[in-house]
């Protein structure tokens, strides 16, 4: 594999495309009946949820390296693809991209993507050795596309925000808790301390399996509420029925090959859940 390829590995393009489209769902959900007359914001968002968000995997590799040389030796600056100095200059060009963007936006949608750039900083250089509190700081900047969405076609924060990404914070941590399970050798050498780490695996899928249920049992609130279409159930049950199933099975087997298996599990279960916010805002 060459440095291209190890620089699209760097990015995580399926993450950068999931948080371009919450981008875009969070200003569905705000404002649907706007997104015709904002098709360039809609751009300008995707682009700058794109590209913020790769811009951080490539800091996540660079101060990961090595515990990924331990977790996870074949990520592209461990095998060599990508120097850690490119990874760096990498993630500052894509920065700087995701900024000019937002400016092209708003001056409110700038201030949204500096914040969100500040906290997942926080979380590479600071938080994440923290263990729950930086599960935390990445289940912010998961939903924070959704508040940079909204103030592409509102002034104010929608109600519907607020519950989606509550109900993401909730899932995004529980995976968080996961991964601590997939990367606890490596964690325990760094002395990250995770709850796999400090309480053990069994603990952590507990805690996992907690925070995704919490997540399921929001879901009804925005029908019940009238503020989704009830389109929004078939396609939300699934994400239910998912996120239910995964806890089941990571109850069940919390093994480092299981909770991996999980986790990206997990992720198609949010995919399906922001389709399911876009089509139950189109009432």
């Amino acid at each position: 594999m060459g440095k291209p390829s190890g620089f699209l590995r760097l990015m995580r393009p399926i993450n950068c495309v999931m948080m371009g489209f919450a981008v875009i769902v969070g200003a569905a959900i705000a404002n649907a009946g706007a997104l015709g007359s904002s098709r360039y914001s809609l751009i300008y968002g995707f682009m700058t949820g794109f590209t913020l968000t790769a811009a951080s995997m490539s800091i996540n590799d660079y101060y990961d390296r090595d515990i990924d040389a331990i977790n996870e030796p074949n990520r592209p600056i461990p095998s060599g693809s990508v120097k850690p100095n490119e990874a760096i200059a990498f993630a500052l060009i894509l920065t700087g991209i995701g900024f000019v963007s937002a400016f092209l936006t708003s001056i409110p949608n700038l201030v949204v993507a500096i914040v969100a750039w500040a906290v997942f900083v926080t979380y590479t250089t600071v938080g994440k050795r923290s263990g729950l509190p930086g599960n935390f700081l990445v289940s912010i900047c998961v939903g924070i596309p959704l508040i940079y969405g909204n103030y592409m076609v509102a002034d104010a924060i929608a109600f519907n925000i607020l519950i989606f990404t509550l109900m993401i914070f909730l899932s995004v941590t529980g995976r968080e808790i996961t991964k601590g399970i997939v990367d606890v050798k490596g964690d325990k050498a760094r002395n990250i301390k995770t709850l796999a780490v400090l309480f053990g695996e069994r603990t952590a899928a507990t805690s996992a399996a907690a925070f995704y249920l919490i997540a399921v049992l929001l879901t009804p609130l925005p029908w019940l509420l009238r503020t989704v279409s009830v389109w929004f159930i078939p396609i939300v049950a699934i994400t239910d029925i998912g996120l239910v199933a995964s806890s089941y099975m990571l109850l069940k087997d919390y093994s480092r090959e299981s909770a991996r298996r999980i986790k990206n599990f997990v992720l198609l279960w949010f995919l399906v859940a922001l389709f399911a916010f876009v089509i139950g805002a189109l009432k």
